[in-house]
């Protein structure tokens, strides 16, 4: 049987914790909405945005937990000559010598 850490059962609390929040909020302001509230409706819209939000981070720490993250882009040689010239400005305007990467 698959064991959760305390970690993931944190994750997962968070998630039933915010629906908790989300789900009677949009339902209370589609009453208030309907009921002639104007204001209402952008919370209408609003609380679904955010519970969708809560499923995205919940997801995201997940494989961030079970290390199942992407890995970063390969950084192109072009990338890496232009923050070396970047860098080696920058030392220049502070006044540290760039010559054999001793300050």
């Amino acid at each position: 049987m698959f064991k959760q850490t305390k970690t993931e059962w944190r994750i997962h609390f968070g998630l039933v914790l915010a629906e908790l929040i989300c789900i009677p909020a949009f339902v209370i302001e589609t009453k208030r909405a309907l009921d002639g509230n104007t204001l209402s409706w952008a919370y209408v819209f609003e609380w679904p945005i955010l519970g969708t939000y809560a499923v995205y981070v919940w997801r995201k720490l997940l494989r961030e937990e079970h290390g199942v993250v992407k890995a970063s882009s390969v950084s192109e040689p072009e990338h890496d000559r232009q923050l070396e010239e970047w860098n080696a400005y920058l030392d220049k305007v502070h006044g540290k010598r760039h010559d054999d990467g001793e300050a």
